[in-house]
């Protein structure tokens, strides 16, 4: 399972993303979106609200693209924890072995509020791996 810091993933280079959030987040999720068909894994993409339509709708197969349920800081940050531990609390063993649940993010104050079983993928990482 790979959960995404949306909002981190996209602010990380300086492109002129902060003139339109909007088409920023559609761009990443088209990125995302074409990796997802490689592999198997579910993929959630988190971004803080409000996330527009025109995103929302790439979602689809293995990709699932969230809104933060509130505003304000942290919010993203909090729902990603929370999906986490749901994660690591529900899953069952597959095949013998544990689910791998990877948070992409170079955010060290999100990184420090994981449980130790989640591994991490930094931003300049994830966006080599999915040419965005």
């Amino acid at each position: 399972m790979w959960l995404i810091d949306g909002n981190n993933v996209y602010g990380s280079r300086p492109d002129g993303w902060w003139n339109n959030r909007t088409r920023a987040a559609s761009r990443l999720t088209e990125a995302v979106a074409r990796w997802c068909v490689t592999h198997d894994g579910d993929v959630v993409l988190v971004f803080d609200p409000p996330v527009a339509s025109e995103t929302m709708i790439l979602a689809g197969g293995n990709l699932e693209v969230v809104e933060a349920p509130r505003r304000g800081r942290d919010a993203a940050d909090d729902e990603l924890v929370r999906r986490a531990e749901l994660a690591l609390s529900t899953e069952p063993e597959l095949e013998g072995e544990q689910l791998v649940v990877r948070v992409v993010t170079s955010d060290k104050g999100l990184k420090r509020r994981l449980d130790p079983r989640v591994q991490t993928a930094s931003v300049g990482e994830f966006r080599r791996l999915v040419d965005y």
